[in-house]
């Protein structure tokens, strides 16, 4: 847990404490999930806050547990590229933006089936009041805003590798991200009683796509570009490395040669050739791993040669 951002690990600890509760004051006939979880916004029980506080309810242990390994597998990553506050902001949106999309797609459910004409409904061979049956339209799970962060590494990373089980080869990130849309879309058209809500899922991604986008186009407003040209910064920590090591060696050289000017006119000659080699040596190896690393931000680490690899991994040692 020490090396887990602070959101992200926080976020962590809160859906898991909140999820132990839940199991905790069940046995005392307080059901948080129907008090924290989202309603439909013409039910009696709907609150405002719902909105915040349905994203950290979940219905089941293997609920929890998938949300929670996504957040943790991909929420480390994007937090470390664009910081606690941002990254913050980000999941909020996504997880109200999720919940305010899952709202509407009740509200069209509401109306195809002109549920206002009606007093009461029958499931089955039980008959519900018709507010009991819309306070029963709830929403919990944090699904739609880590969604949201799972867009994000997308774009941030869209060549990066992943192996996803049971498929025995790795997935470029891009394709992963494309493929949940289609099958969260799929599966919002094709099932309606599956006690899943897919357009939560595909309401967080819209909205962190939005947010991306207007970050990209306004890269000033308020915190900055949110670290969008920030997606390989371990490889910029190599090249300020090797910068930062290039200059010491030039220094150490310098000193070396500053009781040279004691000695004859050849040597001194000497010494100036040998310095200025060096340099240019340095500064020619510079701008080759700039070039190396400028092909990474565009089109990935996987797309160096094996020469190109060599080098970087070379100059990251010298």
């Amino acid at each position: 847990m020490r090396n887990i951002p602070i959101v992200t690990k926080n976020l962590l600890i809160i859906n898991i404490l909140v999820f132990i509760a839940t199991y905790v004051l069940r046995g005392l006939n307080i059901d948080l999930n129907d008090i924290l979880g989202l309603h439909f916004f013409l039910a009696s029980d709907f609150r405002i806050w719902q909105f915040f506080t349905y994203m950290f309810m979940h219905s089941g242990f293997t609920h929890i547990l998938l949300n929670m390994f996504m957040l943790w597998m991909f929420g480390m990553v994007v937090e470390n590229v664009w910081g606690p506050k941002k990254f913050l902001f980000y999941y909020i949106v996504c997880g109200v933006g999720a919940g305010l999309c899952q709202e509407l797609a009740q509200y069209g459910t509401y109306l195809v089936y002109g549920l206002a004409h009606f007093d009461s409904l029958r499931i089955g061979t039980t008959v519900l009041p018709m507010d009991v049956y819309l306070n029963m339209m709830n929403t919990v799970g944090a699904s739609g805003a880590i969604y949201g962060v799972l867009l994000a590494f997308g774009m941030l990373f869209p060549e990066e590798r992943m192996f996803i089980i049971p498929i025995p080869i790795p997935i470029k990130a891009k394709w992963i991200v494309m493929g949940s849309i289609v099958v969260e879309l799929f599966s919002a058209i094709g099932t309606s009683n599956d006690g899943v809500a897919h357009l939560a899922h595909l309401g967080g991604m819209l909205f962190g796509f939005i947010l991306i986008r207007y970050w990209k186009k306004h890269p000033y407003s308020g915190y900055g570009d949110f670290g969008m040209n920030r997606g390989h910064q371990f490889f910029d920590r190599m090249k300020n490395t090797w910068e930062q090591r290039g200059g010491r060696d030039t220094g150490n050289a310098t000193n070396g040669n500053s009781g040279s000017w004691s000695n004859t006119s050849q040597s001194n000659n000497a010494n100036n050739r040998s310095d200025w080699d060096y340099n240019a040596q340095k500064k020619q190896q510079q701008e080759e791993v700039d070039r190396i690393l400028d092909k990474i931000r565009k089109s990935g680490y996987d797309s160096l040669t094996k020469d190109e690899k060599q080098k970087l991994f070379d100059s990251s040692k010298s």
